[in-house]
């Protein structure tokens, strides 16, 4: 019987599945484990591969007849937001983001289940339960952090935290050369104020004060209308066959 070390990695092929993105389509994935002493650095390696993170496995598509998902991040020294990103900064001003350790709590899930009922009714994690949630945000073998987002206070200069009821969260790993955005939701009903592309420009400030190069979106799907907001942070490096490609439209 052949063993293996935890820290070396074993990839699996998951069998076809429907394609969240394209009608039609179908899906597989590679995936491995990320556990063990060198998760922080086999997840590096990985996510500059194009794979993404789900608690403590790393997965990217690998499906037989489609090259649609691509992987995007954002070289934050280079990035400028447009005129439509200075105004949700504008709009969001109010806000302020606590980052903290990755520790999961009801008012979490309660904005959490919000968010999945008004927009991905039809998704596959709808069916989540409380401790589905706390494993998403818990599971991890890297360096993970949360960031909560609530209205300024008056003492949110000096201790870094809002106040008032969660409008956002976003699940974030920190990676050696920039912060991974693993998964964000937030309140639906404050469609007006474009909380997604919000926490996405709050990352990149973040990336560029802690000196970290990218901010790492997941994948942009073209064809796909949930994923085409993706596509608006330029300039924008895409992992194509020749390695990073950077897009400036």
């Amino acid at each position: 019987m052949t063993s293996h070390s935890r820290d070396t990695p074993q990839f699996f092929l998951t069998a076809p599945s429907p394609c969240p993105y394209l009608p039609g389509k179908e899906e597989r994935k590679v995936f491995t484990h990320l556990v063990g002493r060198r998760a922080g650095e086999l997840n590096d390696i990985l996510t500059h591969g194009g794979f993404r993170r789900s608690q403590t496995i790393a997965y990217r598509p690998a499906c037989e007849t489609c090259r649609a998902c691509v992987s995007v991040r954002v070289p934050v020294a280079e990035f400028a937001p447009s005129a439509s990103f200075r105004r949700v900064l504008k709009a969001n001003r109010d806000l302020i983001g606590a980052l903290g350790p990755n520790q999961p709590s009801s008012e979490q899930y309660t904005l959490f289940r919000r968010y999945l009922d008004s927009r991905h009714s039809d998704g596959g994690m709808i069916d989540m339960t409380v401790l589905d949630y706390a494993m998403m945000i818990e599971d991890s073998h890297i360096d993970t952090r949360l960031v909560e987002y609530r209205r300024r206070g008056p003492d949110s200069g000096i201790n870094g935290r809002g106040t008032g009821p969660l409008v956002a969260t976003c699940l974030t790993d920190v990676l050696a050369d920039g912060l991974s955005m693993v998964y964000s939701f937030y309140d639906p009903e404050l469609s007006d104020r474009s909380l997604g592309s919000f926490v996405i420009l709050d990352h990149i400030a973040r990336a560029h004060a802690m000196g970290l190069p990218y901010v790492y979106l997941g994948y942009w799907v073209e064809g796909s209308r949930k994923m085409a907001y993706k596509a608006r942070f330029l300039p924008q490096e895409r992992l194509m066959p020749q390695g990073w490609v950077r897009f400036d439209t």
